[in-house]
């Protein structure tokens, strides 16, 4: 550092005094806010020579440009150019002074519920970069539509739609000076963090010295110093070398978190952070800060946005954190890959943390993934900001955090009816309008209303990132989890389950894409009891008014009491109703056994049937009849297997021996020429001769003959009836006494449903 003095020009101590006057501050409460004697205080403000860094640690402590107080213009020296200076050397020194505390602050992490902090390194996964920002894109409702899937609201990727991606690290070494955005919980600070620990353990840029600031901390540090004196201060006693690290370009400066700097900092903030990158333009300089905060513009700075996790990313920091613990990685993801809406969640990594967190609790998600759902929600509502001790500026003070969550509800729902899953901006804040007018003491001005709408939109994007923008004036729910929890919520908290609630959900039972709602709002009610019968009812009707299916109907109840098994009937009537040769039929022209079995899996197990045993010997003969013919294999087999000893026990003698004439019929295998020809000529007959004996015998075989009206009726009833047998096992509050009465009459004809209604 040069040894050389300067004086303050006249003009240079007038403006030193106003400021002293406007920091409140004394001569001899400066100089011991800067910890050193009063005496180059005193010739600071007479004009004598002070030694240069304490000449612009005092100016840089009054928010002064020291270049404007100096009695002679000074330029910045440029590299190399002042032989007296050896940069590298002061660059390792500094390195090896601050690298006790970039360590300590930056090599940890703990968010949520985190009980202990976790090392940054064994946590963390790397970050990928949008080179063009999401909400900047101008494109059309149209164009996000093509990317989703109008069939299969299951895989509704509104998270996939994405551009180019980077890798963070490229996208620091290619722009010197980068400003990051990025939504709640979407790790910009874990990465400066990284970026920090990288550059000081010398694999990142080891050429520089990491300066790390959080922008809240300086905002409201006491006497508001500078930018330069503030990175002093929080540097060791302090460092003067660190203006010179500065001033040749040696430093990879961190500025973290500018949208939690309050409104009535902000300016003065904004101020020091232009100044003191224009002052230090050499350096390489990095900032982060929420999506639609503020209208923050930073000329020479290039924006950029961190990217949802991708599934490389997700397996990336759940090994991470599993490692080494009881839940193994490979459950929690085999879990993650079950549950398609939870897995959405993970693309953000605070609430794959928060994921994280949850199962290692149990080792499995909630049954009822309402709570889970709320558990986020709160993380993004009020923990995210509270655990840091950031209080954002209530943008419209009448609405609570509660009242934003009604606010949600209200717009999820009116958007999810239309099936409107983007919206543009003049929409969603039409919506925001009509719900603020009706609070109390509201305004009734519409400009001034339409003004508060526009402020609560970006504040709800901005502290929560619940509603995010997709393009240019095109908005969506950041999560499809969130937009189907929130319509739930407006059936069942803000319009209490009242009856008109509940008979509007329960209109969409047949819709495919209210699933998840369905499932939500009987999480989330306190006593489902009146919504499970409804939908109950709902379903029974669906088939009510055809007597084709009616008599199936009764078919499935009468086949499933034949049979002397110690199942619930229930449980017994979702078996014939799903095998039953009809249906079989109408999902797949080859369904073999096993896939049988896997479909209707789910639907058996959730009424508690166990499948380590045959539950109908007749049954399993006739699909081996009837799948040997569909898939063209031999049915001598199946035959023989149907008549072995272990099979023919629970054979009546009399269908035995009409069996085993049959068989008697088939040519051998053989001789396969012959088999094929026999079959040609008389493979049709032959299986509607076996089909007949069946009926007469162990009634199964029939052929219903529905058309496809019925069929696509009957598939809606049994997707409505899993619907409902997953609401009732999703650990959701119901009364014994009413899921006893939906067991008993699940799958039954309507007139035996009435006549049991009657009886009791």
């Amino acid at each position: 550092m040069s040894g050389r003095s300067l004086c303050s020009s006249p003009e240079g101590i007038q403006k030193a005094k106003r400021a002293l006057i406007s920091y409140s501050l004394t001569q001899k409460a400066l100089a011991e806010d800067l910890g050193i004697t009063r005496q180059p205080i005193g010739k600071f403000f007479t004009g004598k020579p002070v030694y240069r860094n304490l000449f612009v640690q005092i100016c840089d402590r009054l928010n002064l440009e020291w270049e404007e107080i100096v009695a002679e213009p000074v330029s910045e020296p440029e590299v190399n150019q002042d032989n007296s200076i050896d940069i590298d050397a002061i660059v390792q020194t500094v390195r090896e002074k601050i690298k006790p505390l970039i360590q300590e602050r930056c090599g940890t992490m703990r968010v949520l519920d985190m009980t202990q902090p976790i090392g940054l390194n064994d946590i963390y996964t790397s970050v990928n970069i949008l080179e063009k920002i999401t909400g900047q894109q101008r494109l059309g409702i149209d164009e996000f539509l093509q990317h989703c899937s109008s069939q299969d609201f299951d895989l509704f990727g509104l998270n996939r739609i994405t551009a180019k991606r980077v890798l963070g690290l490229e996208a620091v070494e290619k722009y010197s000076k980068l400003m990051i955005l990025g939504k709640p919980g979407a790790g910009k600070t874990t990465f400066l963090k990284y970026l920090a620990i990288q550059c000081i353990g010398g694999e990142f840029q080891a050429e520089r010295v990491p300066i790390f600031v959080t922008l809240k901390n300086f905002a409201e540090a006491a006497n508001k110093p500078g930018l330069l004196q503030h990175i002093t201060e929080e540097a060791i006693n302090p460092i003067s070398s660190i203006r010179d690290v500065l001033t040749y370009g040696k430093a990879l400066v961190l500025l973290d978190g500018l949208d939690e700097v309050r409104e009535e900092d902000s300016n003065r903030v904004l101020k020091e952070i232009r100044e003191f990158s224009d002052r230090f333009s050499k350096n390489q300089f990095v900032m982060t800060c929420r999506i639609a905060a503020r209208e923050y513009t930073f000329e020479k700075f290039t924006e950029v946005e961190v990217a949802d996790f991708d599934d490389d990313q997700i397996l990336n920091l759940t090994n991470n954190w599993f490692k080494d613990k009881a839940v193994k990685p490979e459950t929690f993801i085999k879990r993650l890959e079950e549950n398609n809406r939870i897995k959405q969640l993970a693309a953000s990594p605070l609430l794959l943390t928060l994921l994280c967190l949850a199962f290692e609790e149990s080792g499995d998600f909630p049954a009822n993934r309402s709570e889970l759902y709320t558990e986020g929600l709160d993380a993004l509502l009020k923990k995210w900001d509270a655990k840091r001790g950031i209080q954002r500026d209530q943008i419209y003070k009448k609405l609570s955090v509660q009242r934003k969550e009604d606010l949600l509800s209200k717009m999820a729902l009116t958007t999810f009816e239309r099936g409107d899953y983007f919206f543009k901006r003049k929409v969603a804040e039409q919506y925001i309008t009509e719900y603020i007018r009706n609070l109390p003491d509201a305004n009734t001005n519409e400009e001034a209303l339409q003004l508060d709408s526009e402020q609560v939109l970006r504040s709800i994007e901005h502290h929560h990132g619940l509603v995010v923008a997709r393009a240019k004036g095109i908005y969506s729910f950041s999560h499809l989890t969130f937009h189907e929890y929130f319509t739930a919520r407006e059936f069942v908290v803000v319009r209490q389950s009242s009856e008109e609630a509940l008979q509007n959900i329960v209109s969409h039972i047949t819709d495919k894409r209210w699933r998840e709602v369905f499932l939500l709002a009987v999480g989330m009610s306190p006593n489902a009891d009146r919504l499970l019968l409804l939908i109950k009812e709902k379903i029974d009707f669906i088939v009510a008014d055809d007597q084709r299916l009616q008599e199936f109907l009764l078919w499935v109840k009468e086949k499933s009491l034949s049979v002397k098994v110690s199942y619930k009937p229930a449980a017994l009537r979702a078996y014939y109703l799903f095998l039953s040769r009809c249906l079989s039929r109408s999902l797949s022209q080859s369904l073999s056994r096993s896939l049988s079995q896997s479909l209707s899996r789910s639907l058996f197990r959730s009424l508690d049937l166990s499948r380590s045993q045959s539950l109908d010997p007749d049954l399993d003969l006739y699909l081996d009849l009837y799948l040997s013919q569909s898939l063209d294999l031999s049915l001598d087999v199946y035959l023989s297997r149907s008549l072995s000893r272990s099979r023919s026990q629970s054979l009546d003698p009399k269908l035995k021996n009409l069996l085993q004439k049959f068989r008697e019929q088939v040519p051998s295998r053989q001789d396969s020429e012959e088999s094929q020809k026999w079959w040609l000529a008389n493979g049709k007959a032959w299986c509607e001769e076996l089909r007949l004996v069946m009926i007469k015998h162990r009634n199964i075989g029939h052929d219903w003959q529905f058309g496809n009206e019925q069929k696509e009726l009957l598939q809606q009833y049994y997707d409505a009836n899993k619907l409902l047998v997953d609401c009732l096992n999703s650990d959701c509050y119901v009364s014994r006494e009413v899921r006893q009465q939906i067991e008993d009459t699940l799958l039954l004809p309507i007139a035996e449903i009435k006549q049991r209604q009657q009886q009791s």
